[in-house]
C-alpha cells in the first residue's frame, strides 16, 4: 500500500511566525488532530525570527529565548516534531535541543558555515533552494551537509526569478532536484509576490492549490504549508497563508492525488 505521504516525510505546516505564545499553541492543537486523522506525520513549523522582512517596521517574531520556550512546550505537551528557519550558526545548537528538522532560508542556501553548524547538531536539514539557483547546482550544498557525516538532509523548492516581480515555478526542478536528495514543495511561499506589497510581502494565495497539485504530480515527496486561523490579521506573509478551515480537504486532495498516481 502506498503511504499517504509520499515516502513517509513528514508535511511541514504551521503560522508563518510565531505571533505569540497561545496563538502557536492552539494553531499546533489545531492541526495535528487534522494530520492524525488522515495518517499524514506533521511536522509543526513556525520562525522564532524573520529576519529577511521587507520593512524594517515588520514584525519578525519573538526571538530565540521565549521561542526554545514555546517549541518545548509544543514538544512535550502534544508530542510534535517541529521545524523552524535558522539564520546564524550559532542558532543551531541552542534550537537543536527543542527542533527536530532545522530549516536554512532560501537566500542563505550557500552559507557554509550556517549549513556546516545546522549538519553538525545531527538533526535533520532542511535547504531551501534560492530563488537565484538552477535546481542541479544546489549539489554542493547537500556535499556540505554530508561532509559532516550528517545523511539526513532535504531540499525545498519554492519557486524562482525570471524577472518577475513574483515567483515562478518550474516543476521540472522536482524531479531534478530528487536526484540530489528528498524534495518538499514549499506551496504558500510559492505564491509569494516579494516587494510586490508596498511595505509587506505581497501574493495570492488562491494559487496554492494548483502548485501544490503539480508538485505532487511531479513527485514531491513532501508539502510545506503556511496555515493560519485568520490569514489576513496574520504578523508576517497575510497573503500566501492557507486558511485552517480549509486544511484538511487541501490535504485530502494532496493524498488522494498521489494515491492516483501510477
Amino acid at each position: 500500500m502506498k503511504s499517504r505521504l509520499v515516502r513517509g516525510i513528514p508535511w511541514p505546516s504551521g503560522p508563518c511566525v510565531i505571533e505569540s505564545r497561545d496563538h502557536t499553541l492552539r494553531m499546533a492543537d489545531a492541526i495535528a488532530p487534522i494530520c492524525r486523522r488522515l495518517s499524514v506525520p506533521l511536522v509543526f513549523k513556525a520562525s522564532f525570527d524573520k529576519a529577511n522582512r521587507t520593512s524594517a517596521d515588520s514584525y519578525r517574531g519573538p526571538g530565540l529565548e521565549k521561542a526554545i520556550d514555546i517549541f518545548s512546550a509544543i514538544g512535550r505537551e502534544m508530542g510534535l516534531a517541529l521545524t523552524t528557519d535558522i539564520h546564524l550558526p550559532e542558532q543551531a545548537a541552542p534550537l537543536a535541543a527543542v527542533i527536530d528538522c532545522l530549516q536554512i532560508p532560501a537566500f542563505l542556501c550557500r552559507q557554509t558555515d550556517l549549513l556546516v553548524a545546522a549538519a553538525n547538531t545531527g538533526k535533520c536539514v532542511n535547504i531551501k533552494k534560492g530563488q537565484f539557483m538552477a535546481p542541479e547546482q544546489m549539489a554542493p550544498a547537500i556535499k556540505k551537509i554530508l561532509a559532516t557525516g550528517n545523511e539526513n538532509a532535504l531540499l525545498t523548492e519554492r519557486g524562482t526569478f525570471f524577472g518577475y516581480s513574483r515567483l515562478v515555478n518550474d516543476m521540472t526542478a522536482i524531479p531534478m532536484l530528487k536526484q540530489i536528495a528528498p524534495v518538499v514543495f514549499d506551496a504558500t511561499h510559492s505564491c509569494q509576490h516579494p516587494g510586490d506589497g508596498g511595505e509587506n510581502t505581497g501574493g495570492n494565495r488562491q494559487y496554492i492549490k494548483p502548485l501544490a497539485f503539480a508538485a505532487v504530480a511531479a513527485g514531491a515527496d513532501a508539502i510545506f504549508l503556511e496555515v493560519h486561523d485568520n490569514p489576513e490579521a496574520a504578523m508576517s506573509d497575510a497573503a500566501t497563508q492557507l486558511p485552517l478551515e480549509l486544511f484538511e480537504s487541501f490535504v485530502e486532495d494532496c493524498c488522494r492525488l498521489r494515491d492516483a498516481l501510477p
